[in-house]
């Protein structure tokens, strides 16, 4: 906010982060579409209608599922080819946002960095354009080691430059004020009084390149995994591995040589004590104040041991999480394609057992089918990235949770269960029911 962009840039930053979205959103489509087909097949017995015509419910799945399969192929596609280049695109452009600085926006009485090198203040600013101003303030900054130099003057006007990449600014009695500290001791500094320049009309140019040439889409980011494809994530991951490797390899030895350490110095004192078994000693043998100092040495010991361990646990995290995060950002390319042919079987089969169309209940219950599939999804991304499950597993938990779901759904509809009759459920309860449940007929009918 407040960095000049256009209408056109904040809406191609969106439409570059909205494409990211596609992969977790196309599986939800289905789930949805698929519930409020079936359900509304069922809903007007069309589906009845079918089966009494000798056509099967398998048959009625068949084409929409390859459909759905065709869709899922597509989707692989797109992540792989399509998506890292709009992340790329939208990851360099907010990048380039947060690095530019903000429009010019002059606002009268406040004190506004905006003009690169400068601390500027007007008191009044006013004209068609905004061109005139009063009560002008211009600090140039600057370190205490460097020239100072302030403008102040009562009025002034924005003039157009020749060049577009400068602000002219044409100023009206006022006084420049200098100090020349530049290369100068702190003595000298002192002593040196300050410089006042009066003059009737002054012009000055101050360089807005930096505001004006924005580059807001330039790509300067170009090494981040999100930007690869599948076969180009194989080289990033055994690059991971093998840096990982070595890393832990090191962090080992630097624990074994400490521990080693503290192991040889107490075989030494014991070979010692096995040369010389006069002076072998015994910790209650010996003095309270020397049996104090061996336990505190021993005490030191095992604690700078255990804080060397838990810092190199603290520098393992982050090469963990993030091979992690590759890994799972790669299988995630496949996994979200079998997501879309699992959420299909699902919502058909609920849809042709619900038998509801529309938008109410079938949403409600994509919805709710959706929240546990993310809820899994990044619950077990998180353990993954811990290292307690292996990434390549993390990322088909979901589908393998919801698999035999699918299938077994599929089956229900198949066979024409009645999952959600709630006449069923009543009558399996109806036992249970009865002994909270006063008998409301009347005695002489008894």
């Amino acid at each position: 906010m407040g960095k000049g962009l256009s209408t056109l840039q904040i809406i191609k930053l969106l439409f570059y982060l909205g494409v990211s979205v596609v992969s977790m959103v196309l599986p939800l489509t289905i789930l949805l579409a698929s519930i409020m087909t079936f359900g509304e097949f069922g809903e007007r017995y069309e589906l009845a209608a079918m089966k009494a015509a000798g056509i099967s419910l398998t048959r009625v799945m068949m084409p929409l599922l390859g459909v759905t399969t065709i869709m899922a192929v597509m989707l692989y596609f797109f992540s792989n080819n399509i998506i890292p280049d709009f992340q790329r695109k939208a990851k360099n452009m907010l990048f380039n946002i947060a690095q530019t600085k903000p429009a010019l926006n002059f606002t009268p009485g406040q004190f506004i960095d905006q003009i690169p090198g400068n601390m500027v203040k007007f008191d009044k600013i006013y004209g068609e354009n905004a061109e005139n101003i009063e009560g002008v303030f211009v600090h140039k900054k600057a370190t205490s080691y460097d020239n100072q130099q302030t403008i102040v003057a009562k009025k002034g006007k924005f003039v157009p430059a020749v060049n577009k990449n400068y602000l002219k600014l044409v100023l009206y009695d006022g006084y420049v004020y200098e100090d020349n500290f530049a290369g100068k001791g702190e003595n000298v500094r002192l002593k040196q009084p300050d410089q006042a320049i009066k003059f009737d009309s002054l012009t000055s140019h101050f360089d807005i390149s930096e505001i004006i040439n924005k580059a807001i889409e330039e790509e300067k980011i170009t090494d981040d995994y999100r930007f690869q494809t599948f076969r180009e994530l194989n080289k990033t991951i055994d690059k991971t591995k093998k840096e990982n490797n070595k890393f832990f390899t090191n962090v080992n030895n630097d624990v074994l040589s400490q521990t080693n350490s503290v192991i040889n110095y107490m075989d030494t004192k014991q070979n010692r004590a096995k040369a010389k078994p006069k002076q072998l000693l015994k910790l209650d043998t010996v003095k309270s104040e020397k049996k104090l100092e061996i336990i505190s040495n021993a005490y030191t010991r095992l604690d700078n041991l255990k804080s060397t361990l838990e810092g190199k646990n603290n520098e393992m995290d982050p090469s963990i999480k993030y091979y992690g995060k590759v890994v799972i950002y790669q299988q995630r390319i496949v996994t979200y394609s079998f997501t879309c042919i699992i959420f299909f079987l699902i919502g058909a089969s609920l849809g042709s057992i619900i038998r509801k169309g529309g938008m109410g209940l079938p949403v409600i219950i994509a919805i709710v089918i959706f929240i546990i599939f993310y809820v899994i999804n990044v619950g077990i991304e998180n353990v993954a990235w811990s290292g307690k499950i292996n990434p390549y597993l993390a990322a088909w938990v979901p589908n393998i949770i919801l698999f035999p779901f699918g299938v077994w759904m599929t089956y229900k509809a198949l066979t024409d269960s009645q999952l959600f009759d709630a006449e069923k459920y009543k009558a399996l309860f109806k036992p249970l029911t009865k002994l909270f449940v006063k008998n409301k007929e009347h005695k002489r009918y008894q």
